[in-house]
């Protein structure tokens, strides 16, 4: 990707997002007030509803896209604001795609334990860092774009998925079909610690193994069962053998059931597994070191389904456009730096397509999925005014 010297002064965007800190909070309160849990189709589609009418007052042609089951989605585009020497339009080249979600892991009715506070120059709430600061902070950046006329040479395209927190499956493909359309991926994620850009993430997976064995009475005939537990735990002990700390790849059993009372021989048990992994290899090795597993007593029958379903988003993707955010930050007082992290995100499918993908653009914070999460809000502006830079720069 070729990176050039912006031909504007990104601290001018700097300072009008700086003075919109009220109105950038005040939307920000208004978002994490819509309570928008993955599972709550009712209430996912109103939140889809306040971002597509704050994303039009922004300049955007929005398109909420229905679902049958999960909530909707929201589409928005920006048209390029320059045009070729000829006078031509650009409207034909490839845009940028501002990729974020809004659903969160944040059941109906957390909002009256934990509601939204300003304290000590930080915002609380449910779902304010991850990642509702990062879609109205978007929203803060394309602001700052139009009411400065300051150019960019690509549309832009707003993905804002509903289903984020449960594996990205109502509308993976047509996320997919954004990423191959674009010329780069901004993802709206968190920021890790201290405000670092997230360049590269560990890919994710998640396997389930069912054990079929023999009921029997433990008491009176237990030679004549074939204890699905038992062999479960057996097979943990060869899960946990394929973890290889060293290399960052790891598998972490974190469901497990089975049995229905002490004095039977358990029928059938079952158990969850995480898997992370740095490598595109180390995922394809894994799934077959894992696929390959027997039972260890050859009278049990042992089930497995899942497998990697986020790719790693490997360094390589982000390099460039890390570069180009490290220089554009540098001339706001920026001081940029940059971390791999063991979460999956969206930004994960779009970099396994070979698309240039940088992740972590959104609010400065703590305690995602936690009751703690909160944002700093100072970092609010300067978070949109970097957003904004990087499109009017590439």
């Amino acid at each position: 990707m070729e990176n050039r010297s912006p031909e504007f002064d990104p601290r001018g965007l700097l300072n009008w997002c700086v003075s919109q800190t009220d109105d950038l909070l005040d939307c920000l309160r208004r978002a994490v007030e819509i309570e928008s849990p993955s599972g709550a189709k009712a209430a996912i589609d109103q939140m889809a509803r306040f971002f597509a009418v704050e994303l039009e007052a922004a300049g955007a042609q929005v398109k909420l896209l229905h679902h049958a089951t999960a909530g909707a989605a929201v589409l928005a585009e920006f048209p390029a604001a320059s045009r070729d020497p000829d006078g031509r339009s650009k409207t034909k080249a490839k845009p940028i795609l501002l990729l974020g979600h809004h659903d969160t892991v944040w059941k109906l009715g957390t909002l009256a334990s934990m509601p939204f506070r300003v304290r000590a120059g930080r915002a609380s709430g449910p779902g304010i860092l991850d990642m509702k600061s990062g879609v109205v902070g978007a929203i803060w950046a394309l602001r700052a774009l139009r009411a400065l006329e300051v150019p960019h040479r690509l549309p832009v395209r707003v993905f804002l998925n509903p289903d984020e927190e449960v594996a990205s499956l109502s509308f993976r493909r047509q996320i997919l079909t954004e990423a191959r359309r674009a010329r780069a991926v901004l993802v709206l994620e968190p920021a890790a610690g201290a405000g670092a850009l997230k360049t590269s993430r560990k890919g994710v997976g998640e396997f389930r193994l069912t054990v079929h064995g023999q009921p029997a009475h433990a008491g009176v005939n237990p030679g004549a069962g074939i204890n699905a537990i038992t062999e479960l735990a057996r097979q943990i002990l060869r899960l946990e053998q394929m973890t290889d700390t060293k290399r960052g790849v790891t598998l972490n059993v974190g469901v497990i059931e089975g049995g229905t009372r002490s004095n039977v021989v358990p029928e059938i048990a079952r158990a969850r597994v995480d898997v992370r992994v740095p490598r595109l290899a180390d995922g394809r090795r894994i799934e077959r070191r894992v696929f390959a597993l027997k039972p260890v007593n050859p009278k049990a029958r042992l089930e497995i389904e899942g497998g990697i379903n986020r790719q790693p988003m490997e360094r390589v993707r982000a390099a460039a456009l890390f570069e180009l955010a490290q220089d554009v930050g540098l001339r706001m007082g920026l001081e940029l730096k940059e971390a791999s992290t063991g979460g999956g995100s969206d930004g994960n499918l779009t970099a396994a397509l070979g698309i240039p993908t940088l992740d972590g653009l959104g609010g400065v914070g703590d305690g995602a999925h936690a009751r703690h999460e909160h944002v700093v809000i100072p970092e609010l502006p300067r978070r949109a005014a970097l957003l904004a830079a990087l499109i009017a720069s590439l």
